[in-house]
């Protein structure tokens, strides 16, 4: 098995092994369109266009042999789109259908992966209708709660729909706690404990490393925190935490050779290295790329088994076609993309590209650049849709921190079976594993602190075929004949194209710099899915949450030339609006909290106050001044609330005296509508300027406060394509009949708030995309 995954890196790949790619790309093709349409759409009549025109190529073929290449993209296109078909009218049941916009109704779903901060990938049923069906829903939990995959849980919640083709049909808010009703299978159970029980090990070893080894093991990141995953992010190290082909074919190769050592046939050995594998794909959760690898690896084993000879290229092609007919949403999973996308390029480019390097450095070495080169080149274009940004330092990170891996994952892979049997040798051998984890966090944390660790780059389609053309013009400069002429007039392109990249990031940076308002009073930073909002008023800075990623933060700040904060307000203890809070420990004075519920919420607060800062408790009524402007607290109410969302800390800011022009601004952290009607009816909202949108623009919010305020400007910090289908289209509405203009970091980035320049004008908005005036 190894001997045939290290074959396939760095050899020249024929015209042969080329031939299962149409069916490939017919199925990926087919199931990307098909699976947006809407339910009600008749696919039947597509897919019997596609399973003719797949006849009728397969007939050509017989005359003209590229015809066979057609027929068999076409039959899989056509196999894919009868699943589509079947599968799509039946994915809602009726009676979830009928729930979905109204009130909570009450569920029973049973998890089935993606388990992440109390949400989780699952399949619904209405406990008052069980045999109506289910449908996949990605609920929404208690951040603190404890799921495991195959468990059911029983919740009252909201259904909203997911964007169309997303793998999931429903999202589910739960309105209330969530009641445990079904245990996982026992299989499911066991491999729950194994992981748990390795997150425990790394739990006594210390540093970085501790946090990293159940991710590089068993694909466990609940321990990684926000600026390891910030600095992972940064220096394209996050593959190594994601369980894929890597970690596959490491396992599956160990017990091949173990196999091989205690003298078993071919056959034998086959069927215990698929029995490993599956296993271990149970153990770290089948998520997209896990799948993908696991299949490719099944491939070419079943192969081995027949005596034949299976290479990359094919195997990955028929893996692609088997996982797209059995689950054609995987289609639009963006860990399915990029698992596919980085094995093409080991398999198509690690070679070449080695061959190139090889003529300045020796072999060993060429290809050990030429394997992280080539998943880059391959990725990145997908991976530009989710960060709009070029890792300037992913190769060299990767080349110093690759050898490791398989180092990790073998140990801690080990530690973990162990931990039931033997805690004793199990901490031992974790301890082992702890050193190329740390190892491995070092070289992370080290590359995200180099400048240029992200490079920005234009967002959107424009973006993603602008890298494209240019990757591939690169490659021709590489790849081709050596003195070929059309290879040197590639040359010339890439080098006025990375000329011309370089200048623009300079002027954008000097333009940016001369339009941005220097007399700016309220800012939002872009982190994300998260809230970070910047209040300034005669050099005193206030800032209120952070947002999740503390890198995101650091750079707004930065950009804004903040550098000491005189009042950090946290509004609450959610990950998106205290996950960046590393970015601000200790240059901070004095820190306005909500209430706790967990103890990490006490442990942020005493390392704040560890590092210097005043820390003091929100209470409802309390005053106090940032620079000419006045804050009073609306929220938490004295009567006291639930910790969470609706205890956020909610600030009116006002001009004080001597304030003019001063901007007045009503912050809601993440209150939902009945905290917003009780602060409505216990307080008389003045009309604002400025509206910091509550919940990032969810549905769950009051009409009659955002009329009450009356702002101008509405700020709404939100994540580009996020699961939570924010900001709502109600919110959106609510504000525009308030005469409120709303403004989005996904769409606009950093938006800066000034005062207007004349009487009777509107605030003045700044957003990256530039000034654009009076808000109203």
């Amino acid at each position: 098995m190894t001997d045939e995954v290290v074959a396939s890196v760095g050899r020249p790949v024929g015209a042969a092994e080329l031939r299962l790619v149409p069916a490939a790309l017919g199925a990926w093709a087919a199931a990307g369109v098909l699976i947006g349409f809407a339910p009600d759409v008749p696919l039947g009549v597509v897919t019997c266009v596609l399973w003719a025109a797949a006849a009728g190529a397969a007939v050509a073929a017989l005359r003209v042999r590229a015809c066979a290449y057609l027929s068999l993209g076409l039959t899989a296109a056509a196999l894919v789109a009868t699943v589509v078909a079947l599968q799509l009218p039946t994915r809602v049941p009726t009676n979830l259908a009928h729930a979905v916009g109204g009130p909570a109704v009450e569920l029973d779903v049973v998890v089935t992966g993606g388990v992440v901060d109390g949400r989780a990938r699952g399949d619904a049923t209405l406990v008052d209708d069980p045999a109506a069906g289910s449908a996949p829903v990605l609920v929404f939990l208690d951040a603190a709660a404890t799921v495991r995959i195959g468990e059911t849980w029983r919740l009252e919640a909201r259904l909203r729909p997911a964007a169309p083709g997303d793998e999931v049909a429903l999202l589910a808010f739960a309105s209330g706690p969530a009641e445990h009703v079904g245990r996982s299978p026992p299989l499911l159970a066991a491999a729950a404990e194994l992981r748990e029980g390795l997150v425990a090990l790394s739990e006594h070893l210390p540093g970085a490393g501790a946090l990293l080894l159940p991710g590089l093991a068993v694909g466990d990141t609940s321990r990684v925190d926000g600026p390891l995953d910030a600095a992972m992010k940064a220096s394209s190290l996050t593959h190594l935490t994601a369980v894929s082909g890597a970690n596959c074919a490491v396992v599956v190769g160990a017990v091949f050779a173990a196999c091989a050592l205690l003298g078993m046939s071919r056959g034998a050995r086959v069927a215990v290295s698929l029995a490993a594998l599956a296993g271990f794909v149970v153990l770290v959760t089948p998520e997209p790329s896990v799948l993908r690898a696991a299949v490719m690896a099944g491939v070419v084993l079943l192969a081995l088994s027949l005596g034949r000879a299976t290479r990359g290229v094919a195997a990955l092609s028929l893996a692609v076609v088997v996982l797209l007919v059995i689950d054609p949403w995987l289609a639009r999973s963006y860990g399915f993309a990029l698992s596919v996308l980085a094995t093409t390029g080991l398999l198509l480019l690690a070679g070449p590209l080695a061959s190139v390097l090889a003529r300045w450095m020796p072999s060993p070495l060429a290809l050990v650049i030429a394997v992280p080169l080539a998943a880059q080149l391959a990725c990145q274009p997908v991976l530009l849709l989710l960060s709009p940004t070029l890792p300037l330092w992913g190769v060299p990170a990767n080349l110093l921190a690759g050898p490791a891996a398989p180092l990790a994952t073998v140990l801690g892979l080990i530690a973990c079976l162990l931990a039931p049997l033997s805690p004793p040798l199990a901490q031992a051998v974790a301890s082992i594993a702890w050193l190329p984890a740390a190892w491995i966090a070092a070289v992370a944390e080290l590359f995200a602190g180099l400048p240029g660790a992200r490079m920005p780059w234009p967002a959107g389609a424009v973006g993603v075929a602008a890298l494209v053309v240019l990757s591939a013009v690169a490659l021709v400069a590489a790849l081709g004949s050596p003195g070929a002429h059309w290879r040197r007039l590639a040359a010339g392109v890439v080098c006025v194209g990375l000329l011309g990249y370089g200048g623009a990031l300079a002027g954008i940076r000097i333009a940016t710099t001369l339009s941005q308002p220097v007399d700016w009073q309220y800012a939002m930073c872009d982190v994300g899915q998260g809230d970070a909002t910047l209040i300034r008023s005669r050099d005193v800075v206030a800032l209120v949450d952070t947002g999740p990623d503390p890198q995101l933060l650091a750079a707004c700040l930065d950009e804004l030339g903040v550098a000491r904060i005189d009042l950090l307000v946290l509004t609450h203890y959610d990950h998106d609006h205290v996950g960046g809070a590393d970015a601000v420990v200790g240059r901070v004075d004095v820190a306005l909290v909500g209430p706790v519920a967990e103890p990490d919420d006490t442990r942020l607060r005493d390392e704040l106050r560890t590092r210097g800062a005043r820390v003091v408790d929100a209470e409802q009524g309390m005053t106090g001044a940032i620079g000419a402007l006045a804050w009073r607290a609306l929220w938490p109410s004295e009567r006291g609330v639930e910790p969470g969302n609706a205890a956020s800390v909610a600030l009116l800011v006002t001009p004080g005296d001597g304030c003019d022009p001063c901007l007045s601004a009503l912050l809601l952290g993440d209150l939902d509508e009945t905290s917003q009607r009780r602060m409505v009816g216990a307080t008389r909202l003045p009309r604002v300027d400025v509206l910091k949108v509550a919940h990032h623009g969810s549905a769950d919010f009051s009409a009659e406060l955002y009329a009450a305020a009356a702002a101008s400007v509405g700020l709404i910090g939100v994540g580009a394509e996020n699961d939570y289908g924010h900001p709502t289209d109600a919110a959106l509405d609510a504000l525009a009949a308030s005469g409120t203009a709303a403004f989005r970091t996904d769409l606009d980035g950093l938006i800066l708030v000034a005062a207007p320049v004349a009487p009777g004008e509107g605030p003045r908005v700044w957003t990256e995309r530039g000034e654009v005036g009076g808000a109203r």
